[in-house]
């Protein structure tokens, strides 16, 4: 059987891959990028569930616009206000989880043989994505402040890349949030090459003491023309369910109503009825205490994972520990001859009875082996310790 040719240019989800290898009793995951099932606010859910079939449930039961159910898309203006952003209910489309959004952005901006920057470390669905599409994806540096801005124009100037996708707040894999004096500029930047500009957002609200800077799209107001070169990505799987794939994307007119076309041809539309549970749910007035436990949790568990990797690994591992979000980005130092390869630590990881990504799945090119990814967001506090003990372990071996 032959295959489309696009298919030559990707690979399955290496991170997908090793889920096959947690099988084994007693392992303790740090890989998952997936939120704490117990902190799912599932009595609002419920609630918001049972309030839209009890009233009138025949519309959330049917075929809808492809656009998204209104009421969401109102409510999704509200919330983006509330973030410091203006958006009309008609500026933005109801996608199946951000995800749908990063594909609809690559059907509509994307043909084979043109050139993406991402950051380097990425989300590794995002560059699988574009690939698909036929885009030669080229990594922009990082640091613990985000994209480096002079390195980005400089590739951005050789490479003059179709689009530029970005996760300004506690990025995955990296952790790492964008400064806001680097946002003002790659918003300048767009405007002076007429560059799009791709904001993924599904970690902002998950902040321990304070908020990130204003996201790119609150800040486009203040930054003329920018709006006409910016999407913004946003979603409801790390702050309220995964499972109901509810995301959005907010952008220029035509580029929306190019994604809409594309969606019509994908799937109709976005869940009727998790549309509408999310639309009620936002009317609870719950998601505020539901984040303030998520936060209050998350911030422990990174705390105590940044403590316990500086007292077991030592000098065998560096780190930027996140100020939010679900993710520390790590790379293995080689002091004293320890390991400095990591897809060989995760194998001695693996038979201690621990999991976590090695790095090099997240690079576009030139990976760093070095290179690590620990998620905090599922274990508790008494399994990050023992896990990290693990991995003091399978350092030693």
């Amino acid at each position: 059987m032959q295959f489309a040719q696009r298919l030559q240019n990707v690979e399955t989800s290496a991170i997908r891959e090793l889920f096959k290898l947690l099988g084994k009793p007693g392992i303790i995951s740090f890989a998952g990028g997936f939120p704490d099932p117990a902190l799912f606010d599932a009595q609002g859910i419920a609630e918001a569930s049972q309030a839209v079939l009890a009233n009138n449930p025949g519309p959330v039961l049917q075929y809808g616009a492809t656009e998204g159910y209104q009421p969401l898309r109102e409510g999704l203006a509200k919330f983006m206000a509330g973030k410091g952003s203006t958006v009309t209910p008609d500026g933005l489309i109801v996608t199946t989880g951000s995800q749908q959004a990063l594909d609809l952005i690559g059907k509509t901006m994307i043909s084979p043989g043109d050139k993406v920057i991402v950051e380097a470390p990425t989300f590794l669905a995002t560059i699988q994505c574009f690939r698909l599409y036929g885009a030669q994806v080229i990594g922009a540096p990082i640091d613990a402040h985000g994209v480096d801005v002079d390195k980005l124009e400089a590739l951005m100037a050789e490479h003059k890349p179709r689009l530029v996708y970005l996760i300004p707040n506690f990025g995955n894999p990296s952790g790492a949030t964008l400064s806001l004096e680097r946002r003002k500029r790659i918003l300048e930047l767009a405007v002076r090459t007429g560059t799009l500009v791709v904001e993924d957002d599904p970690y902002g609200e998950l902040y321990f003491d304070q908020a990130p800077p204003p996201s790119l799209l609150a800040l486009s107001d203040n930054v003329p023309g920018s709006r006409d070169w910016l999407a913004h990505c946003g979603s409801f799987s790390k702050i309220l369910s995964p499972g109901l794939r509810v995301g959005w994307l907010i952008a220029p007119a035509a580029l929306l109503a190019k994604a809409v076309m594309c969606k019509q041809f994908s799937d109709a539309h976005t869940s009727n009825l998790t549309q509408a549970i999310c639309a009620h749910y936002l009317t609870l007035n719950r998601l505020n205490d539901t984040l303030a436990v998520v936060r209050k949790t998350y911030a422990e568990r990174a705390r105590v994972m940044a403590q316990r990797l500086q007292s077991d690994l030592g000098t065998a591992i560096d780190f930027n520990a996140p100020q939010g979000g679900m993710f520390f980005w790590a790379r293995l130092t080689g002091a004293n001859g320890q390991m400095a390869n990591a897809n060989d630590f995760a194998k001695c990881a693996i038979d201690q009875g621990v999991a976590f990504v090695p790095g090099a799945p997240f690079f576009a090119h030139d990976p760093d082996l070095a290179t690590l990814r620990l998620s905090f967001a599922t274990a508790d506090v008494a399994r990050i310790t023992e896990g990290i003990g693990r991995l003091k372990l399978a350092m030693n071996r």
